[in-house]
């Protein structure tokens, strides 16, 4: 515990608390049973993403009253403050899901005002639920300000109760909300029976938490750790196990370690780090949407960092950790089996981790590896030798019809299933896709085009998991390929290619691109191409009519196609820190 009053001569909350002139201030803070010694403290700022929209928010509040409770011992003043969230389970398949990209900005900004406003001087951020987490990463790179991340905290794995009516592979296995997506499928080609439905949807999702496999959360709460922000192994807890408390306490202590040490977001997020994080999921399966949210995280720290980057590294990781979807165990598993730090270990035996960035504990990557003694258990994480697939389990495409290029999860595929070739059947947006796979009216063999769903032209850039889960619920996911500009939920599984970009909206070549055309992707050699040769493509944009009108004219989703920016970098809203003027911590 700190003693004395602290020297705020370059702290941001000096600004509301020093001098006669700040009595005003100083009286709202008693206002709220401050006494002297609080508000002569450092203000931190506990942000979270607590809601009741889903079980993935649900449990946040309880943990940041373990933050306050580590920040207080360390000499601190915590502040609480809440942001949104959108949820991408529960938006997924309908208009809602244009909200969940954009909540991503609207998150980073609205920590970043609220930061501002009262002058915080540093900040311990919870988030649980996909966007929410590069959101608050986002804010805190952004702000740079001494910054701690904590993850809520992954669902615990569904179970069906014995002797329950339904297939025999559902009853067998962890079940993930995934599984409901594919099971809306199976119902819809007849093999699942509305009874069977209505058991798996009520045990499938059984705690507070994100969902729990490799998908989003789980891959950017892996990222979280990788890159510094958060302290090893906090993310790997599930949200039910009290244990989570302890990592929140050390959390808010943590932050006030940076306080003193002047050690800040951008210190620790650097090139080196994002490739850190890159190479982490890469080797765990995690989900394309890193993509997007890395170069969006860099872009804060005024680093180019593009999809192209992410993808280069993706190109020669090991995948070597089997979660679902590609793999067969949710994050409860690879917490139990050791968590992050034993991922980051293996990939450090092959030279894989750049070991001298800095974390939220204060020490490097390196120092905090040299303390973990598990290793590799071979069933949850491989070894890095004997890995489940030489290359990492995302892949980058380019090509004439992805020329900025585009993304696929090749997890789970073996080499003869990343290579597809066939007709393309085109649809203008994802309900008519849906519509089509609910009526069966596409075809083994082709593949399903959907466009006009980038972030600018959908706008949002929705997910498509209701879509690609349907046809592998139909048993067709490994017969038809899928490509958009739109993206993909990490819960998808098959040849389903996001980020296609330039986007439909922008003149991107798959605005081009006409039903029967032949198209080519190969994981194996980064290929998305169309069978149209440049005559023809000039031809047909010559006779294009531009893009499609949305349903938007005004409100936030138009703000956000106006501001926002290509696929490759991240879809942001601003200019980033290349075009700063201040640094909020310096004001």
């Amino acid at each position: 515990m700190r003693s004395g009053k602290t020297d705020k001569s370059k702290l941001p909350s000096r600004h509301v608390t020093e001098g006669p002139s700040r009595a005003p201030h100083r009286s709202y803070y008693y206002a709220m049973g401050l006494d002297e010694a609080q508000i002569n403290q450092p203000f931190v700022g506990v942000a979270t993403c607590w809601n009741e929209a889903a079980p993935c928010n649900i449990s946040l509040s309880r943990q940041a009253q373990a933050v306050k409770l580590g920040v207080m011992a360390a000499g601190g003043t915590p502040r609480e403050f809440t942001t949104i969230t959108v949820t991408d389970g529960i938006a997924m398949g309908h208009e809602g899901m244009r909200s969940s990209l954009a909540s991503r900005e609207a998150i980073a900004d609205t920590v970043e005002l609220t930061m501002r406003g009262h002058c915080y001087d540093a900040i311990v951020g919870l988030a649980g639920c996909d966007k929410s987490l590069p959101g608050m990463m986002m804010a805190m790179i952004r702000l740079n300000t001494p910054s701690v991340f904590l993850y809520g905290g992954s669902i615990l794995p569904g179970k069906v109760p014995a002797g329950a009516d339904v297939p025999a592979d559902f009853a067998s296995r962890d079940l993930t909300v995934q599984d409901m997506f594919e099971a809306v499928g199976r119902h819809q080609n007849g093999t699942l029976s509305e009874a069977a439905l209505t058991i798996l949807e009520r045990v499938a999702c059984p705690s507070a938490g994100a969902c729990g496999g490799q998908f989003t959360a789980n891959t950017m709460a892996c990222v979280s750790e990788a890159i510094g922000l958060a302290l090893f192994n906090s993310s790997g807890a599930p949200a039910p196990y009290e244990s989570r408390d302890q990592y929140a306490q050390a959390s808010g202590q943590a932050v006030m370690n940076l306080i003193e040490k002047n050690i800040r977001a951008r210190d620790i997020v650097t090139r080196q780090s994002l490739e850190n994080a890159a190479r982490v999921v890469a080797a765990t399966g995690g989900s394309t949407n890193a993509g997007l949210h890395l170069p969006a995280m860099a872009h804060e720290a005024g680093i180019d960092f593009f999809l192209e980057d992410v993808c280069e590294i993706f190109k020669d990781t090991p995948y070597f950790v089997d979660l679902k979807p590609g793999g067969a165990y949710v994050a409860k598993d690879l917490y139990d089996a050791g968590g992050l730090p034993v991922v980051m270990k293996e990939l450090r035996k092959a030279g894989l981790i750049h070991e001298d960035c800095m974390t939220a504990s204060g020490r490097s990557i390196g120092e905090e590896l040299d303390l973990i003694t598990r290793e590799a258990d071979g069933k949850v994480i491989h070894a890095i030798s004997n890995p489940i697939s030489q290359t990492g389990g995302v892949v980058g495409l380019k090509g004439n019809l992805a020329p900025e290029g585009a993304i696929v999860k090749v997890a789970g595929m073996s080499a003869g299933e990343q290579v597809f070739s066939g007709p393309a059947r085109v649809f203008e947006c994802e309900e008519d896709a849906f519509a089509a796979v609910q009526a069966r009216t596409y075809k083994e063999g082709e593949v399903i085009v959907i466009r006009n769903e980038g972030p600018a032209g959908g706008p949002g850039m929705r997910e498509m998991l209701s879509t690609t889960a349907a046809l592998s619920g139909q048993g067709m996911g490994k017969k038809v390929a899928l490509i958009t500009d739109g993206r993909f939920s990490g819960a998808t599984r098959g040849f389903c290619v996001g980020h296609v970009g330039p986007e439909a909206a922008l003149g991107g070549p798959i605005a081009l691109v006409r039903t029967g055309d032949i198209i080519t992707l190969n994981a194996r050699t980064g290929e998305l191409s169309f069978d149209v040769s440049d005559e023809e493509i000039e031809k047909r944009r010559g006779e294009w009519n531009g893009p499609s009108e949305t349903l938007y004219g005004s409100g936030a989703l138009w703000k956000y196609a106006q501001l926002v920016g290509p696929t490759f970098k991240g879809a942001v809203t601003h200019p980033g820190a290349e075009a700063e003027r201040h640094v909020y911590m310096d004001l």
